[in-house]
């Protein structure tokens, strides 16, 4: 079998577990309805990660802040590794562990969540931030995998994905960040466009 055709494989099996885990998919149908209250309530999401985790928070905040598949009012999402000058400067001078935890103490206020992005649940500057979100008030919302790590527990709602590869519990999240975005739509209401499922790509 070839690398292509196993990546495959190992993608739809990976999806197909989770779909399968009524752990995980009754957890992201508890994530989307956090989310959805925190926007009708008037309250934003501050959305980070690492590296490829990143990605995901901005492509959530983008299919918030713009559509996913229907025509709707914009809503509030800030992905919190965007700003280059933020975090070199809070990294240089507070160390790479507080990058996000200062984003979320400055910007995080009454009626708003966080949801915070690691495969491992155990990324240093992520557990900070939530550590912060905590203490001002803030709902938490993980997207993890493997056994949660520390993050799941410091959570008041833990998507795991049920694998442990890093690139597959990353293909599940993307699916939950889509039906996030599903439920999003259909509180919201709006026209469907004629882009495809992720309308801002």
């Amino acid at each position: 079998m070839s690398a292509v055709r196993g990546s495959l494989r190992a993608s739809g099996e990976a999806l197909a577990a989770a779909v399968a885990d009524p752990g995980f998919a009754a957890a992201v149908e508890r994530a989307a309805a956090r989310v959805v209250e925190t926007l009708r309530s008037g309250g934003k999401l501050l959305v980070f990660g690492n590296g490829g985790s990143a990605a995901d928070a901005q492509h959530l905040a983008a299919e918030l802040v713009g559509r996913f598949r229907v025509e709707r009012r914009g809503l509030p999402a800030v992905a919190l590794t965007t700003d280059s000058s933020v975090l070199t400067s809070v990294g240089n001078d507070s160390g790479f562990e507080r990058v996000f935890a200062r984003q979320v103490e400055a910007l995080g206020g009454a009626g708003d969540a966080v949801v915070a992005i690691s495969t491992s649940g155990e990324s240093p500057n992520v557990l900070a931030a939530v550590e912060t979100a905590r203490s001002r008030g803030l709902a938490v919302i993980a997207l993890t995998g493997r056994d949660g790590g520390r993050l799941a527990g410091a959570s008041d709602v833990a998507v795991v994905a049920p694998v442990a590869v890093t690139a597959r519990i990353q293909e599940c999240h993307v699916a939950a960040i889509h039906a996030i975005c599903e439920a999003v739509d259909e509180a919201f209401g709006g026209t469907r466009g004629e882009a495809g499922p992720a309308g801002s790509g």
